[in-house]
């Protein structure tokens, strides 16, 4: 008689949206619907091209356009139809949104003194504090990995999702600066079994064309 195995992994590809032309112009995107430029469409369909021979057995993605583009891309690829988690959106960067980077610095400087610090209970007066953000993300990840166990699963997303998605699995604190890289279309491997997470691979890109951003903040 053959034993089936038990507590088999739920595996999990974290996949950050393809580039945007706010990505290249460093500008904070948050929950603006900005759509992928053509270097975006491109990734998404190497993300899909690559993911082919991975067995997976369901695509969700941010409804965000960027995202969702991306998904659309990946599910062609695999004959899958991405399902919307609202909740895996970007992060709300309130008085940020539309800004680049040194904009921000020079409009809000206390403000983006507390971006940089991380402090988790910022939220640029009109947007989300990191920890209300570490919740709605980490609750919709649990639910996902609850609903597909011992399968493979794509999760389509943005970099301040995985920002959060990556400390939650190693257990590591919101302050702390990051200390990984986050490029678009860049694939990330995460694995739950026996109620543990770790971390299988991170920002593979040997399926994308050199020169994948990762624009994002430490």
């Amino acid at each position: 008689m053959v034993e089936i195995p038990t507590n088999q992994p739920t595996r999990i590809c974290l996949v950050r949206h393809g580039e945007t032309e706010w990505n290249a112009e460093r500008r904070l995107q948050g929950q603006i619907d900005i759509e992928l430029n053509a270097t975006g469409r491109r990734q998404a369909v190497a993300a899909g091209r690559w993911l082919r021979g991975a067995g997976v057995a369901a695509i969700y993605a941010s409804d965000l356009k960027r995202a969702w583009a991306t998904a659309q891309a990946i599910g062609e690829a695999l004959a899958l139809v991405p399902v919307a988690a609202p909740e895996m959106r970007e992060r709300c960067y309130g008085i940020f949104q539309g800004l680049t980077y040194a904009e921000a610095r020079e409009k809000f400087p206390e403000a983006y003194a507390a971006f940089e610090a991380r402090q988790a209970d910022c939220n640029f007066e009109t947007g989300e504090t990191l920890n209300e953000m570490y919740q709605r993300v980490t609750a919709c990840l649990v639910r996902i990995a609850s609903a597909h166990s011992g399968e493979n699963v794509v999760v389509v997303l943005h970099g301040g999702v995985l920002d959060i998605i990556n400390r939650f699995v190693r257990g590591s604190r919101l302050e702390t600066p990051r200390d990984f890289l986050i490029p678009n279309a860049g694939l990330n491997w995460i694995v739950l079994q026996d109620g543990v997470w770790h971390i299988e691979s991170w920002a593979e890109t040997a399926h994308l064309e050199p020169g994948a951003l990762d624009e994002l903040p430490s």
